[in-house]
């Protein structure tokens, strides 16, 4: 099982809700049984602790960037509290929004809520009093819930949260689909993803710099991650390029039907 690493600087919330977060067992055994339906039984890629620390670290980036730029996220504009408990927010987001892939796929961000509510009090205990600790779990399933594209994000937190889930896009990540058989647009473009970046960009505050090894790539970016920054109320911060080398690289050798 991997370990959820982000870069916690002076956030001592952020720092005890990691550690707890690690060290809980009905979480890492949430995020195992998503994994054995997604790939074991769906043949989709991971979906569990490796899919977690990719969002987490994506979309505290992300937020932190945001707030540098004088962006308020919705835990400071709507209840007065911190940055860094929205910084908590995001990274337990990402933590939390596929366990309901432990049920199903079909409405899995759904089950991922319903889940989610005994745990956040478990993590959050003694870190957070009522009624500040009800209102970081509410914006923690909203965050949670907005990563799926019937439900549009309010805050800034979900909007990162809902951005980052599209970043888990890099090749090593569509390894597994494609190696059971699953030759299609979706394993293949994921293939042809070499490195994805985050950082401060120049005249919106995000930059994603994506680099492909095959135009077949471009799915990845038009399809799905397009429609996800276009519904995460952030579409004017974010500024997305993607370079495609001259000499692209093959992915699929043959192909029979």
């Amino acid at each position: 099982m991997v370990a959820i690493e982000v870069p916690c600087l002076a956030n001592e919330r952020l720092k005890v809700v990691l550690e707890r977060i690690n060290a809980d067992e009905e979480l890492k055994a949430l995020w195992k049984a998503s994994n054995i339906n997604a790939i074991d039984r769906l043949g989709y890629s991971d979906h569990g602790s490796t899919h977690v620390r990719i969002v987490a670290r994506n979309a505290l980036r992300m937020l932190r960037l945001l707030m540098e730029a004088g962006h308020r996220p919705g835990a400071v504009l709507n209840y007065g509290m911190r940055p860094e408990d929205a910084e908590v927010v995001v990274v337990l987001a990402s933590a939390l929004h596929d366990i309901g892939l432990s049920v199903h796929r079909q409405n899995h961000e759904e089950f991922s809520v319903m889940l989610s509510a005994p745990i956040l009090r478990r993590l959050l205990g003694n870190v957070y009093q009522e009624p500040e600790l009800t209102f970081v779990v509410a914006e923690v399933q909203h965050a949670m819930i907005s990563h799926h594209e019937g439900f549009a994000p309010y805050t800034i937190e979900g909007g990162v949260v809902r951005v980052a889930d599209a970043l888990d896009m890099e090749k090593g990540r569509a390894r597994i689909p494609f190696a059971s058989g699953s030759v299609n647009i979706h394993s293949v473009s994921a293939l042809a993803i070499d490195k994805v970046r985050v950082g401060k960009g120049k005249e919106r505050p995000i930059l994603i710099d994506i680099t492909m090894n095959n135009s077949a790539g471009i799915y990845q970016v038009d399809e799905l991650l397009k429609e996800k920054i276009a519904r995460s109320g952030l579409r004017e911060l974010i500024t997305v390029e993607v370079k495609v080398p001259e000499a692209e690289s093959r992915i699929v050798k043959e192909l029979r039907l």
